[in-house]
């Protein structure tokens, strides 16, 4: 009598299932103490200048605070940057102001929110800890959405037209439209840009947590505020601790949460060959959970299916009375009007401003604005240089992106504010000072916008291209002519504009620094805002950012707006 087989493959599965949902399970409610812990200090009476302890003891909790902020603001510019990318793409009245307004959004530092979102955070929570709190997280925001919504809407404008025509084909309702096939073909690009809003995030964060506005003093317990007191002190080995603590929060994050969202991203890749698809054993983990299968069938499948329904019939009704595209319509005109009258009182308040201002002033403020944009463009210029064989390099390669993807997310997101003490140091020795050092922070914190965007249009290019590439036995120099450049140019040029915006930004720490107890800075307008901001002098601050962003819109105009129109003309990925 012959025995029935081992069940050893099938026990060790099960084995590794349950202890996969009991590490779920596990990491849930740790998460869901943590935030109810921080909404206790939230919701507490407010503190807005704690004393920040210097000790490597107090950073586990300082990084806990920063990944919630950051977290938070992600989440929001998330949310956003779907809405806005969305609405941008399918109306035309909508897109002449939103996509401009984009621009001016972008070109705003961070700094010159701040007044306003501090003041109106904390009058609506006076009395909680909240009010500081939430003005933290909008100012991460507005270092975030702006480039996520760039991207989808640069996908959403990029759609093959025979994608579109499927659709109308199979009657789609607007919710499976966007959930089958628009987010679908949005996402490699969306994901990649919120790899570098996080990034950026963890760039700006010394501003956002520690700041001075007039007379008060804002600060907030986290890394940011750890490294600029350590900064502020020239206290090395502080910095060093820091910096390691967000360099591992960084790590943890590359592991756990963008590794696997890539991998996942990848099934959306546009084309017809099968690939080497990349591996995380988290996602493989993930996908082994139990519990989040069952999650999945009893909770987020019977939604989806009720929406559809839900949605496929207001839009038969709507389509039969015509109320739908009344309904389009009005809330076109709607955005539409709000928008021109939002400029028209900007522009406006702007006029009044620089009435106000001598001409020596704004000789000062044209002067150093000219200088700053001289350094922008040299920033630029050597970020494009490395960037486009970089990324293509590693979009093309996925051996070298499972080893270069997390060293350069990790590079992106060391901010250079923390390292600049060291950089400022050593250039001031071998000469240049803060007008070169302040081009080298601009280049380490905008140049992952062209990295970053470069991969994703790299990745986004069919493989079955790329064998034809082979098949005809194109040379190294009409590879890139034909293939590569015209495949990436749509994502290059969403890099380059939000590079050239985030470049401007960071001027406003490069330009101006606090060390060892002392102002370090340079002619330019960054350094115009931040001084303006310090002494609390609104006047010649919204002066100093309006110029800025007059510059920076006037750029777009002339020159990012072309290229985007000829991206989307010649270089789309239609069959």
């Amino acid at each position: 009598m012959t025995k029935p087989a081992p069940l050893t493959p099938i026990v060790p599965e099960r084995a590794r299932s349950f202890a996969i949902d009991v590490f779920i399970f596990i990491t849930g409610l740790a998460l869901f103490a943590a935030i109810l812990s921080v909404a206790h200090h939230w919701l507490g009476p407010p503190n807005p200048s704690p004393p920040i302890d210097r000790s490597p003891l107090a950073l586990p909790k300082y990084a806990g605070y920063s990944f919630l902020r950051i977290a938070t603001a992600y989440l929001l510019s998330l949310v956003f940057a779907l809405l806005y990318g969305y609405v941008a793409a399918y109306s035309r009245p909508a897109e002449r102001f939103m996509i401009p307004l984009l621009d001016v959004l972008q070109s705003i530092p961070v700094l010159s929110f701040l007044p306003g979102v501090m003041l109106v955070m904390v009058g609506i929570a006076p009395h909680r800890q909240l009010g500081v709190e939430l003005g933290a997280i909008l100012l991460i925001f507005t270092g975030q959405a702006w480039n996520m919504a760039f991207s989808v809407y640069a996908s959403l404008k990029s759609l093959p037209s025979d994608l579109r025509n499927v659709a109308r084909i199979y009657h789609l309702n607007p919710w499976q439209r966007f959930t089958q096939l628009e987010l679908p073909y949005a996402t490699i690009g969306l994901v990649w840009n919120s790899m570098m809003s996080v990034a950026g995030g963890w760039f700006f964060l010394m501003a956002c947590e520690m700041f001075v506005l007039g007379n008060r003093d804002f600060r907030l317990p986290g890394l940011g505020s750890y490294l600029q007191t350590a900064a502020s002190a020239g206290d090395t080995p502080a910095i060093l601790w820091g910096l390691g603590a967000m360099i591992g929060v960084v790590v943890a994050l590359d592991q756990l949460v963008w590794r696997p969202v890539i991998c996942w991203a990848n099934k959306f890749k546009f084309e017809e060959t099968e690939t080497e698809a990349p591996h995380s054993p988290i996602l493989d983990a993930l996908r082994r959970s139990r519990v989040l299968g069952s999650l999945r069938r009893v909770a987020i499948e019977p939604l989806n299916e009720r929406l559809v329904r839900r949605l496929a019939f207001r839009s038969g009704r709507s389509s039969a009375t015509g109320g739908s595209s009344k309904r389009w319509h009005w809330l076109e005109r709607s955005v539409e009007v709000i928008g021109i009258c939002v400029i028209i009182y900007g522009v406006a308040m702007a006029v009044l401003m620089i009435n106000k201002m001598s001409p020596t002033e704004l000789h000062e403020v044209l002067r150093s604005a000219a200088a700053t944009f001289a350094r922008v463009m040299v920033a630029l210029g050597i970020g494009t240089l490395w960037t486009i064989p970089v990324g293509v390099a590693i979009g093309f390669n996925t051996r070298v992106a499972r080893v270069a993807q997390p060293v350069v997310q990790i590079a992106a997101s060391v901010p250079a504010t923390a390292l600049f003490p060291v950089v400022l140091l050593l250039l001031i020795q071998v000469g240049g000072g803060l007008g070169v050092a302040s081009v080298l922070l601009m280049l380490l914190g905008t140049q992952w916008y062209i990295l970053f965007n470069v991969i994703a249009g790299a990745i986004a290019i069919p493989t079955d291209l790329k064998e034809a590439s082979r098949v005809f036995r194109l040379g190294l120099l009409d590879r890139w002519r034909v293939l590569i450049l015209p495949g990436i140019f749509p994502s290059l040029v969403t890099g380059l504009i939000t590079a050239a915006g985030g470049a401007w930004n960071a001027s406003i720490v490069a330009e101006y620094f606090h060390f060892k107890g002392q102002i370090i800075s340079t002619t330019g307008l960054g350094a115009t805002i931040s001084r303006a901001t310090d002494s609390g002098n609104f006047h010649q601050l919204l002066v100093a950012t309006s110029v800025m962003v007059a510059i920076v819109v006037t750029t777009n105009r002339l020159v990012w707006r072309r290229l985007y129109r000829l991206a989307h003309t010649r270089f789309r990925l239609d069959t």
